[in-house]
């Protein structure tokens, strides 16, 4: 596989508050402001972190000041770049439990080889997730909320973001990708089918958290790209939208279902 990370370069942009996006096409980061630090959500592939770090420094978000890098799951494209940015900053990292051996390299599970790619930068976590805990920096408190199934360690999140007068609810989807857990995934690499009926169940479980503002890990999740523009154009609450998040997992629960149902 040729890789080409220049092409999906995605200018960086405020979304909210203190809530950044600083990621690519391929694989979205986010950076909150705390305050007393960055926290990153995801780290994206480890080809593309010059341009990550590239559009940090265009917001004036320093690399240095990153304190803690939290992960959606353990596919390369959302922690490939992880280890440089532990050897960059010492940044304290966070997974789901469940997707430790994911990315210290003990599973081949990261994804890698589906793509065409190696994944030899692996690291051992700081702090392995559960359901309900909470990670707190600054001025943030973030909850993790389990979201089993594209992953078993797959995390969604919630915290509020502020401008300064007004506050609003962020929520980061762990994963709702059902390449993983088709027949052909489960059965090259022996895994269990109960991911199926754990995704559906974390799906009736999340979709009624309140979610002003909704997060893909993914551009075309959350269409990222298309409220871009519409920051550009001066509409500074085209992320806002308290329906999106129950839709996004009404909707991800039937595509589920459909997959299961065309096998």
């Amino acid at each position: 596989m040729e890789i080409r990370p220049w092409e999906g370069y995605v200018k960086p942009f405020r979304i909210w508050g203190n809530l950044y996006f600083v990621g690519t096409e391929p694989a979205s980061t986010h950076i909150i402001d705390t305050g007393s630090g960055l926290i990153m959500l995801d780290s994206g592939y480890q080809h593309s972190l010059y341009l990550v770090l590239h559009n940090m420094h265009l917001l004036g978000l320093n690399p240095i000041d990153l304190k803690y890098i939290i992960h959606t799951h353990g596919h390369i494209d959302h922690m490939g770049a992880t280890r440089a940015l532990i050897e960059l900053t010492g940044a304290k990292t966070f997974i789901g439990s469940a997707d430790c051996d994911y990315v210290n390299g003990k599973l081949d599970l990261s994804y890698a080889k589906e793509l065409g790619m190696e994944f030899n930068e692996t690291f051992e976590p700081d702090v392995l997730l559960n359901d309900g805990d909470k990670i707190k920096l600054g001025n943030t408190e973030i909850t993790a909320k389990a979201t089993p199934g594209h992953t078993p360690g797959a995390m969604s999140y919630f915290f509020d973001i502020t401008d300064g007068s007004c506050v609003m609810r962020a929520g980061l989807h762990g994963g709702i990708g059902t390449n993983t857990m088709c027949r052909e995934f489960l059965d090259k690499y022996d895994l269990s089918y109960d991911c199926r009926e754990n995704f559906i169940a974390a799906m009736d479980r999340l979709k009624d958290e309140p979610v002003d503002i909704f997060l893909g890990n993914h551009m075309q999740h959350n269409k990222t790209l298309e409220k871009s523009m519409r920051i550009l154009q001066g509409d500074a609450d085209a992320f806002i939208d308290s329906s999106e998040w129950r839709g996004c997992c009404k909707w991800a629960k039937q595509n589920l279902i459909n997959m299961m149902e065309s096998e």
